[in-house]
């Protein structure tokens, strides 16, 4: 995959303007809808999903992700007490790093501590905060847009030029597919994941009364600073168990091992409007996060007011920490090799 060259940007006259940059570089909203009636829109500022539309009884349309009207709100957003990453793609690593630092091939690299001294999300400038470039939109059915960004050799301080490229796509069964492919001119490591905060009752209510199910019999042991201490915890008989599923927790901040990549990873489920969100993975844990809060400080879409129990967030991605623990899954992304993930949160309608 060569992504450097990127010869074919796609005409923006079909797009709609969504806000201009301090520098004034102008930022697009692109529509995808299926036959089905569902639909996503997605800005190429951090490859977010600004607003993603379940078509539900009598015609209605559902918004199921947590985000803001415009620009400037994102923008702002990220000045919050914690930043609420709403549907942005994170990376280049993301959840938290020891400290800021990893050690590879017999370098060490010292990152930002951006989070109690740690890295969280890529540093102080992570990939949601970046101006992607759109190319190959395809119209009909299962339609799709690819969006592209090139990470300088030392962004954040991560080793290498970064080229990287996601497909969302939108499948005639209600399927909103991520697939990111990455190449790199060093040895480096990336962990990309998708940020969207879930709330099938509607992106303006809470998620307390939604059901959660997780296929997993694990979790990542943390310390107090949420980073991973090497170890995992049974689940058996925890209150993180998912098994069996049951209300969202108000308070989760947790990765969940997922050993099965055939199987669902996770599910989202609303009694109020029999919405079912399923979520499949290629990655070795989905990282569980109840959130939104604005602080009374933004305004969301449709000016809610965001509180923090308002979406919940599937993050499939390796685990946290992963280049500082040698029995968890490999994070390096060796020159010459190609990084790819794929991600698919599958809504349906329970009768």
């Amino acid at each position: 995959m060569d992504l450097k060259h990127i010869s074919h940007l796609i005409d923006t006259s079909s797009a709609k303007l969504f806000g201009l940059m301090p520098d004034g570089e102008r930022i697009y909203s692109f529509e995808l809808s299926n036959e089905n009636g569902m639909k996503v829109q997605i800005i190429n500022y951090g490859a977010t999903v600004t607003s993603l539309q379940i078509p539900l009884e009598n015609g209605k349309l559902e918004d199921v992700v947590l985000g803001f009207d415009n620009l400037d709100a994102y923008l702002q957003s990220y000045n919050l007490p914690s930043a609420p990453y709403f549907g942005t793609t994170v990376g280049r690593y993301a959840g938290r790093i020891n400290k800021g630092s990893f050690t590879l091939n017999d370098t060490t690299f010292q990152l930002a501590g951006n989070n109690n001294g740690n890295t969280l999300h890529g540093g102080n400038e992570g990939f949601g905060e970046k101006v992607w470039s759109f190319t190959n939109l395809t119209h009909g059915k299962n339609p799709s847009i690819t969006l592209r960004l090139l990470s300088e050799n030392l962004d954040e301080n991560f080793p290498g030029e970064l080229q990287i490229g996601l497909t969302y796509t939108l499948t005639e069964e209600n399927e909103l597919t991520l697939e990111y492919k990455a190449v790199t001119t060093e040895d480096t490591i990336i962990n990309l994941t998708h940020h969207s905060y879930f709330n099938l009752n509607g992106h303006d209510s809470s998620v307390l009364d939604q059901e959660m199910f997780v296929n997993s019999d694990k979790i990542l042991e943390t310390k107090p600073d949420n980073i991973p201490s090497g170890n995992f915890t049974n689940l058996s008989g925890h209150a993180f168990d998912f098994r069996s599923p049951k209300n969202c927790p108000a308070v989760i901040d947790n990765s969940f091992v997922i050993e099965s990549k055939n199987e669902i990873a996770a599910t989202l489920f609303s009694k109020k409007n029999n919405l079912k969100m399923n979520v499949f993975t290629d990655q070795p844990s989905v990282h569980v996060y109840v959130g939104g809060n604005c602080f009374d400080t933004l305004k969301g879409k449709e000016n809610a007011d965001y509180h923090p129990s308002s979406g919940i967030c599937f993050e499939t991605q390796n685990f946290p920490d992963a280049p500082n623990h040698a029995h968890f899954p490999s994070s390096v992304l060796k020159k010459g090799e190609q990084y790819h993930q794929k991600t698919v949160y599958q809504f349906q309608k329970i009768n």
